[in-house]
């Protein structure tokens, strides 16, 4: 199987991922899928050829060796990153609609686009961001259960047991290299572990981002219904308004007698700016 060109398809949605959905890219393509192409497939390749059994019986190895294997392991892996990558491409494929989709809008449009950003992960394509998280993390469980029930744990014994026609009776079977082949399952065990939880922490963040700025609009919102409800209008005009250009503010602490003069001195400007006046218009 080509890797390196399911790498290229897969790291394309690099662009679109958050730094869990980085972490788990290079998880899977160097600690998964170079282990499983560099190693585990040497290790497994004599499976068949090096499994022996304590009889001459003819058809019994092959007979013990299918119960003992009912699928192998590098077999398992291999659909196993296969469904799990798969998720990866609904995401990619839902921004080449939306890029697409654009294109046609600005074409319609003069200019105009339909997204600021098709890549941006907001309505359609964050459910499609999550639910590919679901498929990725639900896919590697479910292989993590497949490996646990198959083989009843992830222990590789030195000898098993097959007592299954043809054999004439119960026979001692024996697999080639069992502790090496225990270390390569369990890291791939682990290997699938940590990738299902950084699926589980980048789908804890993507939630708690989307309740974050949910609850962010919803503040904003009741501040501006809270302003405009409570917009505050002038009760009454300035006071300056009623006070008379011409007026004269007086001190509130003067006498009557002060304030009579203040009276007759203001009445006394008055005349004399009215006669000035009409002096002044008499001589035009």
């Amino acid at each position: 199987m080509n890797w390196s060109a399911l790498e290229s398809l897969i790291s394309g949605v690099n662009k679109y991922s958050t730094g869990f959905g980085r972490v788990w890219l290079s998880m899977v393509f160097v600690f998964r899928v170079m282990v499983f192409v560099v190693a585990a497939q040497r290790v497994w390749g004599d499976e068949n050829k090096d499994f022996v059994c304590n009889t001459a019986q003819p058809g019994c190895v092959n007979v013990c060796y299918d119960h003992i294997f009912p699928i192998s392991h590098i077999r398992l892996w291999a659909l196993q990153l296969i469904f799990v990558t798969c998720p990866s491409l609904m995401v990619v494929g839902h921004v080449k609609y939306r890029e697409k989709k654009d294109m046609q809008y600005t074409t319609l449009h003069q200019g105009a686009h339909l997204y600021a950003h098709p890549g941006k992960k907001r309505g359609g394509l964050w459910w499609t961001y999550l639910v590919s998280l679901i498929f990725k993390a639900g896919f590697d469980a479910g292989f993590l259960y497949i490996l646990y029930y198959i083989y009843e744990g992830y222990d590789m014994p030195r000898l098993s047991k097959c007592a299954l026609t043809p054999c004439p009776n119960t026979v001692d079977c024996y697999i080639s290299r069992p502790t090496e082949k225990k270390i390569f399952t369990i890291f791939m065990v682990v290997s699938s572990a940590l990738c299902i939880l950084m699926c589980i922490c980048e789908m804890v963040y993507l939630i708690c981002k989307r309740i974050q700025k949910l609850v962010k609009k919803k503040t904003e919102r009741e501040r501006r219904r809270f302003a405009e409800n409570h917009e505050m209008s002038p009760l009454a005009a300035p006071r300056s308004e009623f006070r008379s250009k011409t007026s004269i503010r007086l001190d509130p602490t003067a006498s009557i007698q002060n304030l009579s003069v203040i009276e007759e001195e203001n009445r006394t400007a008055v005349a004399k700016a009215l006669y000035i006046h009409v002096l002044q218009n008499s001589d035009t």
